[in-house]
C-alpha cells in the first residue's frame, strides 16, 4: 500500500442534523459532517408520510379521477339504455337545426313519434314545413345506424 495517498480516517466524526440538531458520533474521512435529516425528523422514519400524501393532494386528486371515471360509466351506460327506446329526444339524430325545429313545430319531439309518423309514409313527413328529402334521408340513415327497424310503408 502507498503512504500519504489516503484520506485521514476519523473514528469520532461528529454528526449534527440540520433539521432537528440531533448530534451522533460515527466514523468518517472528515471531521465534522452536516445533513438535512436524520432518522429522528425524516418523515418516513417518524409515520408522517401518509400526512404528507394528503398535504400534496394526491389522495383528492385519486378520488376526483375516480369520480370523474364513475360519472362517465354513468353516462354511458344511460346511453345505451336509450340506444333502442322510442324515448330518445329527436335532437340526438344530429339533424340539422332547420329540420329539428321543424319536426318539434309539428309535434314530434323523440323517435317514437318519428318513426310513427314515418309509417305512415315519406310524404306525411315531406309535408312538414322545412323538413325536405334531405333531412328525412339523413334521419333515416341515423336511425338505421341506432338499430332501428324502420316501418315497411305500402307501395
Amino acid at each position: 500500500m502507498k503512504t500519504e495517498i489516503h484520506p485521514t480516517y476519523y473514528t469520532d466524526a461528529k454528526v449534527t442534523c440540520a433539521s432537528c440538531g440531533k448530534t451522533w458520533t460515527t466514523g468518517s474521512t472528515k471531521k465534522e459532517l452536516r445533513v438535512d435529516t436524520c432518522s429522528n425528523c425524516h418523515p418516513f422514519f417518524t409515520g408522517e408520510a401518509s400526512r404528507i400524501l394528503d398535504i400534496e393532494g394526491q389522495v383528492d386528486r385519486f378520488y376526483k379521477k375516480l369520480s370523474v371515471r364513475q360519472t362517465y360509466v354513468e353516462q354511458q351506460k344511460a346511453k345505451e339504455e336509450l340506444k333502442g327506446s322510442p324515448e330518445r329526444p329527436i335532437e340526438e339524430l344530429g339533424l340539422a337545426n332547420r329540420a329539428v325545429e321543424a319536426l318539434k313545430t309539428a309535434g314530434i319531439s323523440n323517435v317514437g313519434q318519428f318513426l310513427e309518423k314515418l309509417s305512415g309514409g315519406n310524404e306525411a313527413l315531406l309535408a312538414i314545413a322545412n323538413f325536405g328529402q334531405a333531412s328525412l334521408t339523413a334521419a333515416k340513415k341515423k336511425l338505421r345506424a341506432l338499430g332501428y327497424e324502420l316501418p315497411e310503408v305500402a307501395a
